[in-house]
């Protein structure tokens, strides 16, 4: 008989258990853990997705893997109408169990194992996390003139989880090119792409970038964030329609379906921007009164033109010396280390507490 290796080896530590010791010191602060390590919402579901949601709650059948034609119809709308990705149709979009399932699976489901996938060198940890599990090579490269030219797949992050950067549309034109020339798959994880601050997000699916070519490449889009839909678990790939087609036959297979509640749901939430511009609004107050504190408090935030995180470092501080530093005021951040090598001086701090935490943190900086 062969010998198993558990794929739990070969995959790296999970990240939060790695600073299990300092949640507990920052949770012992005489005045309580202000928590700024997660990109998880604290505000509340809006009230019309609710409704949809209820109001939905008794069907008993199974519902489509590739989406009722309402939610298709109206993921194309969004796209279209939010961030200017035109010409779709409703065969080149696919709602998924959330975003990180759909990044996590996805050089699986495209039957990459034994390739390479290009990552950023700054990065979300579930696309290497992704890799592995698929049994891939990992490279980690943010430019595209020096990607492995075997590079089967390329996940790229504009804006940036963590670093908050935001890509111009000629890298992206660049990796673009870099698909053309060379056959890779480009995965452009487009989470926060409605949360542009000091630049404004493009969607490697705009017709800037692909010249209305989206041969090759998928978006990937949550409503976890300004929706606040994380408990939801609701996400969408869209772009070239031979590979969500593809996509979408093997999650047949595998049973990969939205809940049919959670699709009438993801309805409510693209029909309508305006909970979309609350959230951004309530997310811009808590960036600027963190934005004001952490200068004060001897840290340089770095990027941080977009999304839900300040990237942020001190002089003569590693990523762990900074996190016990905050852990010190019982604020709790995430070593950038988690993201790579590259994040290794810097942490992220998340916006995604109430206003009154938020308020506090920026008082005990700056205390």
């Amino acid at each position: 008989m062969g010998t198993r290796r558990p794929l739990s080896q070969v995959l790296p530590d999970f990240p939060w258990d790695t600073i299990a010791d300092v949640k507990r010191k920052a949770a012992s602060h005489p005045d309580g853990l202000i928590d700024l390590s997660v990109g998880g919402p604290v505000d509340e579901v809006p009230p019309a997705i609710q409704l949809a949601l209820a109001e939905n709650s008794a069907a008993p059948g199974y519902p489509q893997t590739m989406g009722t034609p309402e939610l298709r119809a109206t993921i194309v709308a969004a796209l279209d109408r939010r961030f200017g990705v035109a010409g779709l149709n409703e065969r080149a979009v696919l709602p998924t169990i959330g975003l990180k399932e759909a990044i996590a699976w996805l050089p699986t489901l495209l039957g990459l194992r034994g390739q390479t996938v290009v990552i950023p060198e700054v990065a979300y940890p579930t696309y290497e996390v992704g890799a592995l599990i698929a049994g891939c090579d990992v490279v980690r490269c943010d430019d595209p003139s020096d990607a492995p030219r075997d590079a089967a797949l390329v996940f790229i992050n504009s804006p940036s989880n963590p670093t908050g950067a935001v890509a111009s549309v000629e890298l992206l034109r660049s990796w673009v090119a870099f698909a053309r020339e060379t056959g890779a798959i480009i995965a452009s994880d487009e989470c926060y792409l409605y949360l542009g601050w000091a630049a404004e997000p493009v969607s490697v699916l705009h017709p800037s970038v692909t010249d209305g070519d989206n041969t090759g490449l998928l978006a990937l889009h949550s409503l976890s964030k300004t929706s606040n839909l994380a408990s939801y678990r609701a996400g969408t790939i869209s772009g070239d329609e031979a590979l969500v087609q593809e996509l979408l036959e093997i999650r047949k297979h595998a049973g990969l379906i939205v809940p049919g509640p959670i699709q009438h749901a993801m309805v409510a939430a693209l029909e309508s921007d305006l909970h979309e511009e609350m959230q951004r609004s309530t997310y811009a107050t808590r960036r600027l009164e963190l934005l004001k504190a952490l200068p004060e408090a001897g840290f340089t935030v770095d990027h941080s033109d977009a999304g839900l995180y300040l990237w942020v470092r001190r002089d003569g501080m590693d990523s762990r010396q900074a996190l016990d530093w905050f852990a010190d005021l019982g604020i709790l951040g995430a070593p950038g280390d988690f993201y790579g090598p590259a994040g290794a001086s810097h942490v992220r701090i998340a916006l995604t507490a109430t206003d009154e935490k938020i308020t506090e943190a920026a008082h005990r900086l700056t205390a």
